[in-house]
């Protein structure tokens, strides 16, 4: 049942009024008769499966997207939100799922972009002043970013989302949207989040709240709409549902078991890892990994778990061993990683994992050309009869064979990047975070995916700040807390509870 701490606001004008909502992007139709009613002070969540149409009612809230139908109440008065800056000017703020800040500037210049304090009459940026009200933002969530000099793009992708957050706060909105804000935040940075939150809410602020994660949505929201196909399927209080029954709004059916039958067959250690470290960042990292086999590694936002996975490919400089069939292994590049089988699923697919401005037949081919070209030249035949075997293999749905990738749900496009290392014939795969802002049916599609990979013989390093994930999938489970491995588990010997104690420092790890 909901553990949420408060109840909406009683008031007798909503904040926001979406009444009878429709979008049609030519024969598709993305939203049909959608009311959504929201009162001010409240935190009200928005749940559904990927194209269920949650980011298209955003983007007309956001005024990114013309609405084909319907009106829009702010405050009891008819608004028109024909760009986002009239959006903006109406006091309402979107964070998106895929990040808004420019790479090249600094955290303190994302954060106040468009209102940089100035001196001598205007004539010059107040570099000081930037800085200070920067981490006064940042400070104010309790964000732990300790550079705010420092351009975004040498971020970490979880800091990289407290900046976009402490932006959009920034402005104390009417209206503030956050889209999948937890998906690369956990444990601290999560409870420090759902506390700015809530403040928010307190001072009046209405809050949207989109989220796969359901716990989190009983956690923090007072109401839940439900959307499934572009429709409404209804809005309930979520003191008065629990989460099988939020699934069932959302799926249409019962998710019986989400995790597959796991029946582990697991040879000699096809990669071998010794003492691997990277100075100030990780260090002294030793495991195996055998073909057949998910090992699942855990670790709280800082914990060095990307780090490892990022050295093991290639992109990033480690000392240490590594054996790979029995073989000295040492990545110059993810190229050189690639050559020798080993592929990797960053948690960033946008940024790190699809080229989103070309087709789905195009990213699916992109490392796997030497399997369908001769000389340097692409047979088109081949190319579409491998495409189109990897589509079906990895249940990838999409118009057609040469729809954008961008025009896929996030469900659809994280199958792109699996099915491309396939066509490219990995036979280690390094997966991180792979059901980031992907909902609970589109998850048990790729949980399915993965333990097919693995009764194949694939060997799978599973990083996920998802304890359910990591239990439900792996055969054992490392666990990382500043940068050292702290412990490892059996698949019978994990918890939640021991696995999160472990994470945190509350009790020193052990294997189980």
């Amino acid at each position: 049942m909901s553990q949420v701490d408060a109840p909406a606001a009683v008031a007798t004008v909503p904040r926001l009024e979406m009444r009878g909502i429709g979008k049609r992007y030519d024969a598709t139709v993305a939203l049909h008769g959608v009311d959504l009613v929201v009162q001010p002070g409240e935190i009200h969540a928005i749940a559904g499966e990927n194209g269920a149409g949650k980011s298209t009612l955003i983007k007309i809230l956001a005024g990114a997207v013309a609405r084909g139908a319907g009106t829009i109440k702010i405050d009891g008065v008819e608004t028109e939100l024909p760009s986002p800056h009239a959006a903006r000017q109406a006091g309402i703020r979107v964070v998106y799922q895929e990040f808004s800040l420019v790479p090249h500037l600094s955290v303190a210049e994302n954060i106040l972009l468009g209102q940089l304090p100035s001196r001598a009459g205007g004539m010059w940026i107040d570099w000081k002043a930037t800085a200070r009200r920067a981490s006064a933002a940042l400070d104010s969530l309790g964000f732990d970013v300790p550079d705010v000099r420092r351009p975004v793009k040498s971020l970490p992708v979880s800091q990289r989302q407290m900046v976009e957050i402490a932006k959009a706060m920034l402005e104390r909105p009417r209206i503030l949207v956050l889209d999948e804000p937890s998906a690369v935040l956990s444990g601290g940075d999560l409870d420090r989040l759902f506390n700015a939150v809530r403040a928010l809410r307190d001072a009046g602020t209405t809050v949207l709240y989109v989220s796969h994660r359901l716990d989190e949505v009983f956690q923090i929201a007072s109401r839940i709409t439900v959307l499934k196909d572009g429709g409404l399927v209804g809005t309930v209080d979520s003191a008065s549902i629990d989460q099988p029954g939020l699934v069932r709004m959302m799926v249409g059916r019962d998710l019986a078991e989400i995790y597959p039958p796991r029946n582990a067959s697991v040879g000699a250690p096809v990669l071998q890892v010794r003492n691997l470290s990277r100075s100030r960042v990780f260090s002294d990292v030793s495991f195996d990994l055998a073909p057949g086999e998910i090992l699942g590694v855990f670790g709280l936002v800082g914990s060095g778990r990307t780090d490892v996975v990022r050295a093991i490919f290639g992109a990033d400089a480690s000392t240490g061993q590594m054996t790979l069939d029995g073989r000295p292994y040492r990545p110059r590049s993810p190229g050189d990683a690639l050559s020798r089988g080993i592929a990797m699923l960053s948690e960033d697919r946008a940024r790190d994992g699809l080229v989103l401005q070309l087709s789905l037949r195009d990213n699916l081919s992109l490392a796997a050309f030497p399997r369908m070209s001769r000389l340097g030249v692409i047979s088109q035949s081949q190319q579409h009869a491998l495409v189109a075997d990897e589509i079906a293999e990895v249940g990838i749905r999409a118009p057609s064979i040469n729809a954008m990738v961008r025009r896929l749900s996030g469900g659809n496009q994280q199958k792109v990047v699996v099915g491309k290392w396939l066509l490219r014939g990995a036979r280690v795969l390094l997966l991180d975070e792979p059901t980031r802002g992907v909902d609970v049916g589109a998850k048990a599609e790729i949980y399915r995916i993965i333990a097919s990979l693995a009764e194949r013989g694939k060997a799978i390093l599973l990083v996920s700040s998802e304890l359910p994930e990591i239990l439900g999938m792996s055969d054992r489970i490392l666990v990382m807390r500043g940068g050292r491995l702290v412990g490892e588990f059996s698949r019978s010997g994990a918890t939640e509870e021991r696995l999160l104690a472990v994470a945190a420092g509350v009790v020193e790890g052990a294997a189980a």
